[in-house]
């Protein structure tokens, strides 16, 4: 057996939570030994074809650590956010409620940008090699005994290393998290989330809409060019079915949702679907252990809020690693890590119970309801203050006491 590594932090999971939390501490501590292991292949993240929307939060850690510029190039800003309410077969969608660019923030940024994970993870990647941190792929943390000074961690490639941290990164269905002993509290919503890429005749001019429909919200997200990036919560087994069926019958119903008002529509993406529920770790942390990203939380997308949740849990995680360091104490340690549990659980309570409210409060086509969230998104556009409230919080800057990176500090 190869002799075991001696690490500081070890991050186990290689997409945009994981780098970006071994690109932070590496770049504001750079003696500590930071180390990356993912069980996918080397180059699977080049066949992502999805996009994620990136509030004014996440852009700022984003920059911080030195990536923003280059993935800019490929971001398309989100100006206008139109909200809709009815159903498929009505021939007119009234507008209940719009965010326009009285959403951009003091520099004139706007709230929010589509970026394509496969530039966010290949930017972060460079990072990470220009940090002299590794990333080990197709090698998975295995198993995992912690003792007093060091966890010890098994590999998949039959390897061993020391960490002092280890933090699982490994999404919803997280093997490590288990491993913990951590429970979750899970609710499956029988919905599942078409993802795919259109493009359309006529330009966006920057706007997302969210239509929501008895089935779930389909939201239309832009992309650069003339291009669109579709979330579409319908039932399991009828987005089942449209995955796996005929091409025309899908971009019919698709067109049925997304309406003419851009023109003829191509489907330029592969088609996928995700499941969609909400689950949230009991616990954040454990001796020598952290969960971030969807291994701690996993929403449904209704809000577009789960990435930046993950990138929250970055600043947070990162800022209590290394003001720990700088200290003296031990990285590990519990009473260390508990800072951010307390830091981040709230807010990732907090989000989780608004999704799943909103969720279940939309996806429906009873009349009372329907009448009073209409009523509801009314009040909600004619008050401008209520307005910019709500876009303050969805920016992720809303209050105080936010990690330095999320309001664009180094650490």
């Amino acid at each position: 057996m190869p002799e075991a590594t001696s690490l500081d932090v070890l991050v186990a999971g290689g997409g945009y939570v994981g780098l970006s939390l071994a690109v932070a501490v590496k770049k504001a501590a750079p003696h500590l030994a930071v180390e990356v292991v993912d069980g996918a292949p080397e180059h699977a993240w080049k066949k992502e074809e999805r996009a994620s929307a990136i509030v004014a939060a996440a852009r700022n850690l984003l920059d911080v650590l030195g990536v923003w510029s280059e993935i800019a190039v490929e971001a398309e800003p989100i100006r206008r956010m139109v909200i809709t309410d009815s159903r498929t077969a009505d021939p007119v969608r009234p507008v209940f409620l719009t965010f326009d660019d009285t959403g951009s923030d003091e520099d004139g940024q706007p709230f929010a940008h589509m970026i394509p994970n496969r530039a966010m993870i290949g930017s972060l990647l460079r990072q990470a090699d220009a940090l002299g941190i590794p990333v080990r792929w197709s090698t998975s943390a295995t198993d995992f005994k912690t003792g007093q000074h060091s966890t010890q961690v098994s590999l998949s490639d039959g390897s061993e290393v020391g960490t002092r941290l280890l933090v699982a990164c490994d999404g919803a269905r997280s093997k490590l998290r288990d491993m913990a002993g951590i429970k979750t509290v899970r609710f499956d919503y029988g919905q599942s989330g078409i993802v795919t890429t259109v493009e359309h005749e006529r330009p966006h001019d920057g706007t997302a809409e969210e239509h929501f429909l008895p089935a779930g919200p389909f939201a239309t997200l832009p992309l650069t060019g003339n291009r669109s990036s579709l979330v579409w919560s319908e039932r399991t087994e009828d987005a089942k079915r449209l995955v796996d069926g005929d091409d025309l019958v899908f971009e019919e119903e698709l067109e049925r949702r997304f309406g003419h008002k851009l023109g003829s529509l191509k489907v330029v993406g592969g088609r996928r679907a995700f499941p969609l529920g909400l689950t949230l770790a009991r616990a954040f942390v454990a001796p020598r252990f952290a969960l971030a990203g969807d291994a701690a939380h996993g929403i449904h997308p209704i809000s577009g809020q789960g990435l930046n949740l993950g990138f929250k849990d970055v600043a947070a995680l990162a800022e209590t690693i290394v003001e720990a360091d700088r200290l003296g104490l031990d990285i590990g340690a519990l009473s260390v890590l508990e800072r951010y549990e307390t830091w981040r659980r709230f807010d990732t309570v907090r989000m989780g119970i608004t999704t799943d409210v909103l969720n279940r409060l939309f996806s429906n086509d009873v009349t009372p309801l329907r009448v009073l969230r209409d009523v509801g998104l009314g009040l909600v556009d004619r008050l401008p203050g209520l307005k910019s409230y709500f876009i303050r919080q969805a920016k992720g800057t809303a209050g105080s006491g936010h990690p330095r990176m999320l309001v664009g500090r180094r650490i």
